[in-house]
């Protein structure tokens, strides 16, 4: 009976060790985006940089009037404020979260959440922007309700 025991507890002690390996190794070394092969500067325009609200003002009019149909515009945008930067961590892309309201020409005020992404722009150079409209995110890429494009 104290054989079983003992062989039981090896066991145990045994799967302990094994398991306690398995974390070790699924774990990753944190490297900053700016100590990489190819690095990331973390340079990134203001969340109110006219360059990156002209982006979002002019996909979202191919978008509605190419695709949708509807006609809508936004005509300006107010109370534009960063909620995040970097959020993800300092080994992922370098992202700035941003949220604003859209004037828009159906004379409704809404919610815009984007982000400005580095070297995500057309093939990689310059920075990207994504971003959703509250209530406009029609096929849910962003839902619910433009959560996704947030921290």
């Amino acid at each position: 009976m104290a054989h079983r025991i003992s062989g039981l507890l090896g066991m145990a002690a045994l799967a302990v060790a094994i398991g306690g390996l398995v974390g070790v190794a699924a774990a990753r070394p944190l490297v900053p985006a700016e100590r990489r092969y190819s690095p990331y500067d973390g340079i990134l325009p203001a969340c109110d940089d006219p360059a990156a609200l002209e982006r979002i003002q002019s996909r979202f009019h191919d978008r509605e009037s190419e695709f949708w149909k509807t006609g809508l515009e936004i005509l300006g945008f107010e109370k534009v404020t960063e909620i995040g930067y970097r959020s993800n961590g300092l080994d992922y892309i370098p992202r700035r979260y941003c949220v604003a309201r859209a004037y828009m020409n159906d004379a409704q005020l809404r919610s815009v959440s984007f982000s400005i992404n580095q070297d995500l722009g057309i093939i990689g150079i310059g920075f990207g922007v994504e971003w959703c409209v509250s209530g406009l995110d029609r096929n849910d890429a962003y839902a619910p309700n433009c959560k996704m494009a947030r921290p």
